[in-house]
């Protein structure tokens, strides 16, 4: 059973280490159940100037925070170690000490990186043409209902003010009509 404490110095061994703290393999899904409890606990019809009432609520709310901020550190570490990987080669530091969904994203974002180092290398190599921008970033005008692309998806509805992306060829037909406006322009 994971208390709060344990959320608190999870989250604190993050904040102060360089490196990726280990975290149990459970612990996502061991918060999930505390913040249940603890939620269940915070909606119980008892007084609602009740001293354990306003603890537990704020209690739900810090440990909320702790683990939210406890996620970015970790991602941020990972994206730090996703960098490295795609620098050096070295792919596998810090592995151990990942979730399984963090260990998926990394590889993922590695894979990413090295796509886009190998277009980049073909660009510059002259072997493969500048890829074809298809969308447009836009700021709507005037309101657009939901309406069919030309590939037979659904767009929309997009209110005035929207910024969206939309492919070329439609812009040019809501541009014509005065309902929207390139982003760039």
């Amino acid at each position: 059973m994971i208390t709060y404490k344990d959320i608190y110095d999870a989250s604190k061994k993050e904040r102060y280490s360089e490196n990726l703290q280990p975290i149990p393999k459970t612990f996502v899904k061991d918060v999930a159940k505390y913040l249940k409890e603890k939620k269940q606990a915070a909606s119980k019809n008892i007084d609602v100037f009740s001293d354990v009432l306003l603890k537990t609520k704020k209690q739900l709310e810090n440990a909320v925070t702790l683990f939210q901020e406890l996620l970015r550190r970790r991602r941020k570490k990972i994206l730090h170690l996703v960098l490295i990987a795609s620098e050096t080669g070295i792919s596998k530091q810090d592995f151990n000490n990942m979730l399984l969904i963090e260990k998926e994203l990394f590889e993922k974002l590695v894979g990413c990186l090295e796509k886009s180092d190998k277009e980049l290398s073909n660009l510059l190599n002259g072997d493969r043409k500048e890829i074809e921008i298809k969308h447009e970033a836009v700021i709507v005008l005037e309101n657009i209902e939901e309406f069919v692309d030309m590939s037979g998806e659904k767009m929309g509805p997009f209110n005035k003010g929207d910024i969206a992306n939309i492919p070329k060829e439609i812009v040019k037909i809501l541009k014509e009509d005065g309902k929207v406006e390139l982003l760039d322009s």
